[in-house]
């Protein structure tokens, strides 16, 4: 969708049009979670099936439709319209951009406040890595389910009819989502503008149901049932699923955009939803089955399931996709090894496909489908993903805010107060859930972060072990001069990519100790990782001289943002020849790597069972070549070991 967008913004165009273009691209990609939630809320808080079943009474009927109204206005419309999606990092948005903006300011300061609300937001990207493997199971399962509701002879088909549906999806990741994303906005507009004519007609029918709009039916229901309402809340969180994409996914269409499709067609569309099935309710019990899809007409039932079913597709796009840019920026700001990453668009860096990343979502997506076999059955595990991952999103903005806005601290208490009980309350209702599937979500998530935060900090002692090892690069450079044993310099360029400009790249030191040889040009090359997105081409490339002004030896540092993919020679012929001590022959360079291979040892600094889990991890490191997109048949790897 974003590549359709760029060349709409390339007409001639009146800007109206474009701005409607960014809007229609942001339904179809944004909103798709939120967005399908109507299908399953209602039907799960009522469930009988439930282990804490909320009885469908008319005073409980109005009492949780209100709730869900209000708990959407709460978490979706302040907490991220209105007040997180004014927080971004160089535009983007979403917990990974808060971990960044905390990571500078305790790489600034040395904060200890903001490392250990780093370390918070690390789970709540866990969380949500727990919520893309829960999201398409659940969303296409429910939208399946509309199948017993055409013919019950169909309910044994939804199971194999989902699991068909999943596969091909994730088969589908790596063409990219360019070619099917001009169809999303459009079907996104369809599918809100049918919930919501649906809801219409429900409310016609039963029209006393507005009445739960008023906040005085949500109160009243966690004041007069809080023994009901409580638990009700497990499910009517339900309802906010998909908040934090509003978020994630500011950098791709900007706050306006979003915020104009959410308040002028979603919220309506998905409140109406919510009105009529309540509606719905009222007037006969028994719709409680599947109060989404018997508030469509008989005639229009089938293109409906039909419909839901695209729109959980592109739910679980949008999720699936969610999550390859919360890997690749993991592994990028190094909670995360070097994972092999596709660019799936010439235009848009954004548009990525990580396969390791693919086939391991496809298999759990799979796994949870024919164990629960059931969307009301995920919901429990579903809805402590996204309780959790609120709750910290909403801690780390008002501290942000804290930190940045010039605005009373009164002010920002008071709002902290009322939104984080809000957030707490849920998360404690589906605390209730554990023993019935919201463990499932918690295990990931826990198993996600030890993950990360081992392989930080492995890192973090490999690092200090490999720099005991090269020694200084200066150091090193000055020795070529007074050897006893003389080097040669041969013709040509040689590039040495190494991890900072400290100390010498063991392939470099290796090549002379050995060899006795060096290129006339030699670049040590280093890259960083920017906590920004995207960098500017000006600030790509700094170059530092090394030993003599004219020995041929240079240290370069390049940057790249976050959310961009690591071309080392495009980057390196940005450099004018002045620049550097002589033109670097990048059409002909030898690209030298130093490979570590990593060896279980017994020295202090990490757990036993922690040294296992990074070196299993370490497998998975993607090919440096490739990932740095180095011409293959002109790099050489030169190894060594270390003990972790």
């Amino acid at each position: 969708m974003t590549t359709a967008l760029r060349q709409v913004g390339q007409t001639t165009r009146p800007a109206d049009v474009l701005r409607l273009a960014v809007v229609v691209g942001a339904l179809g990609v944004v909103f798709g979670d939120i967005g399908t939630s109507p299908i399953y809320t209602l039907q799960t808080v009522f469930n009988p099936a439930d282990p804490h079943p909320v009885p469908a009474t008319t005073e409980n009927v109005y009492g949780v439709v209100s709730l869900i109204f209000w708990s959407v206005m709460l978490i979706v419309t302040i907490t991220y319209v209105l007040l997180a999606m004014r927080v971004d990092n160089d535009g983007e948005g979403g917990i990974m951009a808060l971990i960044t903006l905390l990571r500078r300011w305790a790489a600034n300061a040395s904060t200890r406040t903001a490392l250990t609300l780093a370390g918070l937001g690390l789970f709540g990207a866990a969380l949500f890595l727990g919520d893309s493997m829960i999201t398409p199971a659940i969303s296409v399962l429910s939208a399946v389910e509309g199948l017993k509701i055409i013919n019950p002879e169909f309910e044994g088909w939804i199971v194999p009819v989902t699991a068909v549906i999943i596969v091909g999806l994730f088969a589908a990741q790596k063409f990219g989502t360019a070619a099917v994303g001009r169809l999303f906005g459009p079907v996104m507009i369809a599918w809100f503008v049918a919930i919501g004519a649906c809801g219409i007609w429900g409310v016609a029918n039963e029209p006393g149901i507005l009445k739960a709009l008023s906040p005085t039916y949500a109160i009243g229901f966690l004041a007069g049932r809080f023994d009901l309402a409580f638990f009700a809340l497990a499910a009517i969180v339900l309802s906010v699923t998909g908040a934090e994409a509003l978020y994630a996914d500011m950098g791709h269409f900007g706050r306006r955009p979003i915020s104009v499709g959410w308040i002028f067609l979603v919220l309506p569309a998905c409140t109406l939803s919510y009105l009529g099935q309540g509606a719905l309710i009222l007037q006969d019990r028994a719709n409680l089955s599947a109060p989404f899809f018997l508030l469509t007409p008989d005639w229009a039932l089938i293109p409906m399931v039909v419909l839901a079913t695209m729109a959980t597709v592109i739910a679980s796009q949008a999720v699936i996709t969610g999550a390859f840019s919360v890997t690749a920026q993991a592994a990028q700001l190094g909670y995360l090894p070097r994972l092999r990453i596709l660019h799936t668009s010439s235009s848009e860096r954004g548009q990525i496909y990580v396969p390791w990343i693919n086939w391991l979502l496809m298999v759990s997506v799979l796994t949870l489908v024919f164990a629960f076999r059931d969307s009301a059955s995920l919901a429990y595990a579903f809805g402590m993903a996204v309780t959790g991952t609120i709750t910290i999103t909403t801690t780390l903005f008002f501290y942000v805010a804290w930190k940045t806005w010039n605005v009373p601290k009164w002010v920002l208490a008071t709002l902290a107060t009322v939104l984080l009980t809000v957030d707490l309350l849920f998360v404690a209702a589906n605390l209730t859930k554990l023993v019935h599937g919201a463990w499932l979500t918690l295990f990931i998530a826990i198993t996600a972060f030890t993950v990360m935060s081992t392989w930080q900090r492995g890192r973090e002692v490999v690092t200090a072990k490999r720099e005991a090892m090269e020694g200084s690069l200066r150091g090193f450079v000055e020795s070529l001069r007074t050897r006893s044993v003389p080097v040669r310099t041969v013709s040509g360029t040689a590039i040495f990519l190494n991890r900072g400009s400290q100390t010498a790249p063991l392939a470099l030191r290796a090549n002379v100790e050995h060899n006795h040889v060096r290129h006339e040009q030699v670049a040590v090359v280093s890259v960083e990782t920017a906590i920004v997105p995207r960098l500017a081409d000006e600030d790509r490339v700094t170059v530092e001289h090394l030993g003599e002004g004219d020995d041929g030896i240079t240290h370069l540092t390049v940057r790249f943002g976050y959310d961009e993919g690591p071309d080392v020679p495009w980057a390196l012929a940005q450099l004018a020849p002045e620049e550097t001590e002589g033109r670097l022959d990048l059409d002909n360079a030898t690209y030298f790597l130093s490979r570590i291979e990593l060896r279980l040892g017994d020295e202090p600094g990490m757990a036993a069972w922690r040294r296992r889990l990074f070196i299993a991890t370490s497998h998975i490191t993607a090919d440096a070549a490739e990932h740095f997109s180095l011409p293959r048949d002109r790099t050489v790897l030169l190894g060594s070991h270390v003990d972790v």
